[in-house]
């Protein structure tokens, strides 16, 4: 595609009245502002589309998405053609949308698609957490969903997350076959228009409270402690970030009894602008500066939040010097591996190779930390490991169901965790409880989670980890990032800083059960190792180093030359 040509021929097809072509008057005669808008068209990334807001094919707009549900229609309605025994159509597809601008708009525009094309649809009448998505389509027994969100990026994105029969996100031969179906079209079409004649227009179902209800039922089921083990009145302090959080996890807290449990009521209420935070993204520790702040009013145990559409959870603990300390994703998944691990399995008995009953299985991604999967080999619970994204994590466990093998908990370093298997995707609302529950039985028996996840250093050693992303933006952002990648490939490492090379994995081609991904490993002689990947979702290249020793010190010493060395040669490559 040639920008300046499919630049021109937007204008030339929108009327003068319509915002996108005002908003491309606008850029007229600014050719990096075009380029930028018109180099390529947005697609599927690891989460489906995403991109920021405005006008061109490589932005989130009525027509991109419309061409996409139509894409996604044509797919249904091919599969039901070929599978009418599956009746996709009358199954219907569920629809949720979050509190960014244009969710409502886009979410009605493609439940308006959907059902002119003979596809039933159920709509949520207002935001709703990306969980909670998921568990619908299982629930209502629906062939897809659809989620209006750009989750934790900034104010200017949206996206829009395609879900599959089993609740998790597309992947495989799935998504490819949507791909194709969405290339098809042109972006003024009249994607309204039956692609089939004779099938009858259906009407947009809006859902009650009904599947609410169930999901926060749902969440209540992953309990592990009953009352009488909980200290229910530990200080906790809870922010939503402006997001889908709050309703059902004030809900739960209140049901469960915590009597000392508080909003960040500046980040209490939806907000598309995302006043008080900018960057919405509880993975990065600015994120808590509300909630630090009322934290230490009232000398909170632990501070806990939840990105704009409550699919990630993280948390931060005092640092013992009045302040808070933020845990990753790899310590908070460890906590609670450790804790429902602990619960669970203690009372129902080993699970283990030997064990009589099904053996219990982790998912964890490739890129994250293995001190989760030191603490499930230590109570006899399988490992595997999947490419990043939850569709991917969440897309085996179909697989092991078939040979028999019961799902215990998935997880990734980027603060993600799905506790149960009723939802196929992230789970910031359940993971915001559990970790509410795990906070208040420690504190019952006079332990802070500090303390325990020291503990779990001294049990297991201490893994140390040390994520950066380098932020390249625009169209020489992502060539630049494909050098690098190349540079990597092509080199020949001995070994980086004082650490010696012992095994390099490169998952392009896939490796062993992990099907092919834009992913480098390097593993050390020590057992230390990092990874680099470009970014499915965001103009980022991803590197993840990790260390483990008997001494925090040295475990730190190491991380420190290890990722100075790689990141080094990284940035010489221009």
């Amino acid at each position: 595609m040639k920008a300046r040509e499919e630049y021109e021929r937007w204008l030339d097809k929108l009327p003068g009245s319509d915002p996108l072509r005002r908003e491309l008057e606008q850029i007229r005669g600014r050719e990096e502002a075009i380029e930028d808008r018109f180099y390529q068209t947005i697609s599927f990334g690891t989460a489906g589309l995403r991109g920021i807001c405005g006008a061109g094919t490589n932005r989130m707009n009525v027509l991109t998405v419309g061409r996409a549900t139509r894409g996604i229609a044509d797919y249904i309605l091919s599969y039901d053609r070929r599978h009418p025994e599956e009746e996709l159509c009358r199954r219907g597809l569920v629809i949720a949308y979050d509190c960014r601008y244009h969710s409502g708009e886009f979410a009605d525009l493609a439940a308006q698609i959907l059902a002119s094309n003979g596809i039933r649809v159920y709509i949520f009448p207002s935001l709703r957490p990306t969980p909670e998505l998921s568990f619908a389509i299982r629930r209502l027994a629906c062939a897809a969903g659809i989620n209006l969100t750009a989750s934790h990026n900034p104010k200017e994105y949206n996206g829009y997350k395609v879900y599959w029969m089993d609740g998790a996100q597309i992947s495989g031969e799935i998504s490819e076959g949507m791909e194709r179906m969405i290339e098809s079209h042109d972006f003024f079409e009249d994607f309204r228009k039956p692609a089939d004649a004779g099938r009858e227009p259906q009407e947009v179902v809006i859902l009650d409270d009904r599947i609410d209800r169930e999901y926060l039922a749902y969440v209540t089921s992953l309990y592990c402690k009953n009352q009488d083990a909980l200290k229910l009145d530990l200080p906790m302090v809870y922010t939503p970030l402006n997001g889908a959080g709050r309703i059902p996890v004030e809900i739960l807290a209140r049901e469960r009894g915590y009597t000392n449990f508080h909003l960040v009521a500046e980040q209490a209420d939806p907000d598309p602008e995302f006043t008080t935070v900018g960057y919405p993204n509880p993975e990065d520790p600015k994120a808590f500066f509300y909630a630090e702040k009322l934290g230490k009013e009232l000398g909170a145990a632990v501070l806990i939040a939840t990105d704009p559409d409550a699919d990630r959870m993280a948390i931060e603990i005092p640092d013992g010097q009045g302040g808070y300390r933020f845990l990753n994703g790899n310590q908070t998944g460890a906590l609670l591996i450790h804790y429902l691990a602990s619960c669970r399995l203690t009372q129902e008995g080993t699970r283990g190779e030997a064990g009589a009953k099904r053996p219990y299985a982790m998912i964890k991604s490739i890129v994250t930390s293995d001190f989760g999967a030191a603490i499930c080999r230590a109570y006899g619970i399988r490992v595997y490991e999947s490419l990043t994204g939850f569709k991917n994590i969440c897309g085996r466990i179909p697989e092991l169901e078939r040979k028999g093998i019961s799902y215990f908990f998935g997880y990734e370093e980027s603060i993600g965790c799905a506790p149960g298997d009723l939802v196929r995707d992230k789970d910031g609302v359940a993971a915001a409880m559990l970790l509410a529950e795990m906070a208040a039985y420690y504190a019952d028996q006079g332990r802070s989670l500090g303390q325990v996840l020291e503990n779990l250093y001294q049990t297991y050693g201490y893994f140390t980890d040390h994520p950066v992303s380098i932020v390249l933006k625009g169209q020489e952002g992502a060539a630049r990032i494909r050098r690098m990648m190349a540079y990597f490939r092509e080199r020949r490492f001995e070994g980086f800083g004082s650490l010696t090379l012992a095994q390099v994995i490169d998952y392009r081609e896939g490796y062993g059960d992990i099907p092919p991904a834009d992913v480098l490993k390097y593993v050390m002689e020590d057992g230390s190792w990092f990874a680099l990947r470009p970014s499915g979702t965001e103009p980022k290249l991803k590197f993840y180093f990790y260390t483990r020793d008997a001494s925090r010190a040295i475990a730190g010493a190491k991380v420190c030359d290890l990722s100075r060395a790689v990141l080094d040669l990284a940035e010489s490559v221009k």
